[in-house]
């Protein structure tokens, strides 16, 4: 019966039958063996350059690593007030001693060591005097927990001199964290509108510190899995100084191109 089944559907003798599947099953080994012993490429790992992006300017004046002794060296000294926004020591370090000689004050959130005022920052003129005013205002990992930053912007803009100095560092691409107040990122551009001429501010410096190396998870999308990441930055600051005081700024007011340096949305 099996004879008869075979012949119907492979016209050939079961002796060529079998010495051709012993000959595939021979080729399949042999090919299988030298699997086996040739070494497998590892895929290659671009190197980190690869990974940055050609339009995404690094920080070099008022980098991560050295904001402090820039901003210190020009504004550590007597009669010289200086506002820290986030002070709470949460992490074990504090910026208090780069400004030693200078009037300090540490707002934050919640009372807490090297906190002077406890507020919340969308409303920060009202815990001060009317003309009370900072020639610097500075601030570090806390600009990704304000509900508001654009509420908070200007209120850091009527406590600021004219003349006084602005630092702000946030994160544009870091780990969920302090959740549920954990709100934006941002890049370069979102704190230059932030903090733009249109509310008085010259840009000193707006850039990005420290790249990242990121690809996509098995997790993902099946179109996505370990696809590489580029462009991606832990940390992004803005340096600006305020040249000019603006009355009764509003958002709903402004134009947009004041606020984006003339630039315009990619036409792709």
């Amino acid at each position: 019966m099996l004879k008869s089944i075979i012949k119907r559907f492979w016209p050939v003798s079961i002796h060529t039958f079998n010495t051709k599947i012993d000959a595939l099953q021979n080729n399949i080994n042999i090919q299988m063996n030298k699997l086996k012993e040739e070494p497998k490429e590892e895929p290659k790992e671009e190197p980190d350059e690869n990974y940055l992006h050609p339009d995404a300017p690094l920080r070099t004046i008022a980098s991560q690593e050295n904001w402090p002794k820039l901003l210190s060296s020009k504004w550590n000294a007597k009669n010289i007030k200086v506002l820290e926004i986030g002070s709470r020591v949460v992490t074990g370090s504090s910026f208090k001693h780069w400004f030693a000689k200078a009037d300090y004050v540490g707002f934050d959130y919640y009372a807490g060591e090297n906190v002077d005022v406890v507020g919340d920052a969308h409303k920060l003129s009202s815990y001060f005097k009317p003309d009370e005013k900072f020639d610097l205002i500075f601030s570090t990992a806390v600009f990704e927990h304000f509900a508001m930053p654009w509420v908070v912007a200007q209120e850091i803009t009527k406590m600021l001199k004219v003349g006084g100095e602005l630092l702000i560092e946030t994160h544009y691409a870091h780990t969920i964290h302090e959740r549920p107040w954990h709100f934006f990122h941002f890049t370069d551009m979102a704190l230059k509108v932030l903090f733009s001429s249109a509310m008085g501010f010259e840009c000193i410096e707006a850039g990005f510190s420290n790249p990242l190396v990121a690809r996509f998870s098995n997790q993902s999308a099946d179109y996505l899995k370990n696809l590489p990441v580029l462009g991606l930055y832990c940390h992004v600051g803005y340096y600006g100084k305020k040249v000019q005081h603006i009355d009764n700024f509003e958002w709903n007011c402004i134009d947009l191109p004041k606020i984006v340096d003339n630039t315009h949305y990619p036409k792709i």
